[in-house]
């Protein structure tokens, strides 16, 4: 069980999420001059890292709201530091 900081809520069991993937990944400028390949690209192509990665997380049992972490992928242990959680 990972316990999952919700900054609203507080800590939770991560059942109560919904994952979103990686963060700060930025939606096509000009969606209809987007090419399949580049579609492709957005839609599945991701970073896979060991160690730490900014991810979104969705509260869905909870207040509902999407929220940004840092987790250890090697570990899953939640980074606290100043950038751990941002709304």
């Amino acid at each position: 069980m990972m316990l999952i900081p919700c900054p609203w809520c507080g800590p939770r069991n991560e059942t109560e999420f919904h994952y979103g993937g990686q963060a700060d990944v930025a939606y096509p400028a000009d969606p209809q001059a987007t090419s399949d390949v580049d579609w492709a690209r957005f839609l599945f192509y991701r970073a896979n890292p060991k160690g730490a990665f900014a991810e979104r997380w969705n509260h869905q049992a909870g207040c509902r709201r999407w929220f940004t972490l840092r987790r250890d992928t090697r570990t899953n242990e939640i980074l606290h530091d100043d950038r751990a959680v941002t709304r």
